[in-house]
């Protein structure tokens, strides 16, 4: 072999070696772009920070930011029911770096507005986690100590009595207008971005009860605020002594589960890879800890019964918002 060929055929065995070579000489973080995830991940949370769903959902987060290894950044964005974060959501990419929590809203407020989104349609749901306890709370001071009490003086006084809640067409709203329907009474709605807002207005004398999630309990606790009962299938374990509306005599059950959902058409390996991320926060002392801080319970469901229970819930709301004489008008 004459020396030209014996250079050129080094130059291309060097050649095929640094082709091998090169991934690993790339920065850590270029390589990381190789696989899912490689940078930080926003979840929206769809209300104040403040209150007890941001706690929550920053627990989520820090938690799932361990298993991930990559920052999740909490967004608030509070407003229109607890829905502004699937608006905002199912605008993005469907790439798994843009989330939001799912409240139970989502799959109400289409009925009664126009939305930008179909829960159905427009949202992958990944997991569902945790759930909402419920109750109607009121200022030591009321002349009222009970929920039938309540009821009697409501009726001595129709559309004076009035009651704070997070939003038209939110859970602790409708709840208990259709309470209000069965118990025959009038009361008056004040609308609010959240459970932390409700708090500083009940707090401070401006509103007399409320309607919302255990944001109550540690006041109710102190003697600030009287539990008159709460809104699920069983009595709440925190308040054992606390009848639910049903045992007092009005057929209404509200429970509220609620978990993390991204655009429509993701990858089904990223949504696994989140799936298993935030499934492994419900065994994290920390998260427990601050379930348990809020009184809800652990609700999971995978990727499958998630959707399934998206589309349950989609239809029976739809009969829930007819019933009650609240769908949109076309």
């Amino acid at each position: 072999m004459r020396p030209t060929d014996r250079s050129l055929s080094r130059r291309q065995v060097l050649t095929a070696a640094a082709a091998v070579a090169a991934p690993a000489l790339l920065p850590a973080g270029l390589r990381a772009q190789e696989k899912f995830p490689s940078r930080p991940i926003t979840l929206i949370a769809p209300w104040p920070a403040g209150g007890s769903s941001d706690g929550v959902m920053r627990a989520l987060a820090l938690s799932a930011s361990k298993t991930l290894g990559v920052p999740v950044v909490i967004e608030n964005k509070p407003g229109v029911g607890g829905t502004l974060g699937a608006s905002a959501m199912v605008q993005a990419k469907p790439d798994g770096y843009t989330l939001t929590q799912l409240p139970l809203g989502i799959y109400r407020l289409p009925h009664m507005q126009t939305m930008p989104f179909d829960p159905v349609k427009d949202i992958t749901h990944i997991v569902c986690l945790t759930g909402y306890t419920f109750g109607i709370a009121c200022t030591a001071d009321a002349p009222f100590k009970t929920l039938k009490e309540m009821v009697a003086y409501a009726k001595a006084n129709p559309g004076k009595l009035e009651y704070g809640h997070t939003g038209t067409g939110t859970t602790p709203h409708l709840a208990i207008e259709e309470f209000s329907e069965k118990a025959g009474i009038q009361l008056n709605p004040i609308p609010f971005k959240g459970s932390a807002e409700i708090m500083n207005a009940i707090l401070g004398g401006h509103i007399r009860m409320m309607s919302g999630t255990t944001e109550f309990a540690p006041h109710v606790q102190s003697g600030k605020l009287r539990l008159l009962a709460t809104l699920g299938s069983q009595r709440n374990k925190a308040f054992p002594d606390v009848p639910t509306v049903k045992e007092s005599g009005w057929d209404t059950i509200t429970e509220s589960p609620f978990g993390i959902g991204g655009p429509r058409g993701m990858d089904p390996a990223v949504v696994k890879v989140l799936h298993d991320a935030f499934k492994a926060t419900l065994d994290d002392p920390e998260v427990k800890a601050t379930f348990d801080k809020f009184y809800q319970p652990t609700v999971y469901m995978n990727t499958a019964d998630y959707t399934a229970y998206a589309v349950r819930t989609f239809a029976a709301e739809k009969n829930t918002i007819e019933r009650l004489g609240l769908s949109k008008k076309n």
